[in-house]
């Protein structure tokens, strides 16, 4: 079997500039055979838990593909939202978004300039129980000025629309309400130029007493204009492009899963996600305890998001993608494993 390869970003001094660096450990090998192929066969768990598929006999391009380096836990800290605490009582969370500029391999060659809030495009996932208060630093380590702007219900004090200069500290206060699924992100004009660099995360707001347990993913779509001209060339989910066609995501066949689905691509004003071969539970921006609709495709505008629950019957492989297939095409279809 061959060595895992860890340690996707690691980041160097804050100051001037920080660099993105990427860690490589191990030895390349063979991609092993795509799970669902054989499709009454049980595979071996190493098959099982390992399914990357073969990107040498993909339907999409080599260059649409993540970075070389990657392994199958480079994007845990972006798709594996903090677990939910119960609490009696409101609490107040102390937030860090220092933002950097670095360079980001947003796919297989292909390197862009970002602006990062915690040093992650998307930034950090914020978890949160309707009424807590977060206190939010926003420290400024770029040549630009950037803010921090929630979407929800907040005091309208503490909006985002006062900018950080360059090497100074934003606090603000944000009330989490309502439950539900919230973006952050810059608002500093020219807006759009700062939300194509990165700047933007995803906030979750639990309801008290939560939600019911099941398996969490954090899917964020991005765009990637990587030539300056206003049209995104590369897209992909929580930023690499193909990353989740190479490494699908694994569930256990018949438990519950949850995926929070959120919109961040700039210059292209509509997107979705397609769930092949079954169904799920809607709930639109996450706001009710009960679905909107039960379907198999969503739509989302530029950051509108969503919440959506299903169950895979069977062991297989489940394609996932935006129905505007220049999206799919150019890195954002990926797959859930059932196991």
């Amino acid at each position: 079997m061959p060595l895992k390869r860890r340690d996707l970003f690691r980041y160097g001094g804050l100051g001037g500039g920080a660099g993105l660096l990427a860690g490589l450990i191990g030895t390349t090998g063979r991609a092993r055979e795509a799970y669902g192929a054989k499709k009454d066969a049980a595979p071996a768990d190493d098959e099982a838990f390992d399914c990357v598929g073969d990107p040498a006999n993909s339907a999409y391009a080599q260059k649409y593909l993540p970075p070389s380096y990657v392994d199958a836990t480079a994007l845990d800290r972006a798709h594996t939202p903090p677990p939910f605490v119960a609490s009696s009582a409101a609490r107040i969370h102390d937030v860090d978004l220092t933002v950097i500029e670095t360079t980001l391999e947003v796919a297989n060659g292909t390197n862009m300039r970002v602006w990062a809030y915690g040093g992650t495009v998307p930034g950090p996932v914020l978890r949160a129980t309707e009424g807590d208060l977060l206190r939010v630093a926003l420290t400024n380590r770029t040549s630009a000025r950037h803010t921090i702007h929630f979407h929800g219900a907040h005091d309208v004090g503490q909006d985002g629309l006062s900018w950080s200069d360059p090497g100074t500290t934003l606090a603000c206060e944000v009330e989490a309400r309502p439950f539900g699924l919230h973006p952050y992100h810059c608002h500093t004009p020219p807006y759009a130029w700062h939300l194509s660099k990165g700047m933007y995360g995803t906030m979750i707001v639990d309801p008290a007493g939560g939600r019911p347990a099941a398996h969490e993913f954090v899917l964020c779509l991005c765009g990637w204009d990587t030539d300056g001209d206003g049209r995104n060339e590369f897209y992909g989910w929580n930023g690499l492009a193909g990353y989740y066609q190479k490494f699908p995501l694994k569930v256990p066949v018949g438990e519950l899963v949850r995926l929070y689905l959120v919109n961040m691509v700039e210059y292209d004003p509509v997107a979705s996600f397609h769930l092949h071969a079954q169904t799920f539970d809607l709930y639109r921006s996450g706001t009710s305890a009960t679905p909107h609709e039960h379907t198999d495709v969503v739509t989302l505008g530029q950051t509108e998001r969503a919440i959506i629950e299903f169950r895979l019957p069977r062991r297989g492989r489940y394609m996932f993608h935006p129905h505007q297939s220049h999206m799919a095409d150019r890195g954002a279809m990926g797959w859930i494993v059932a196991i």
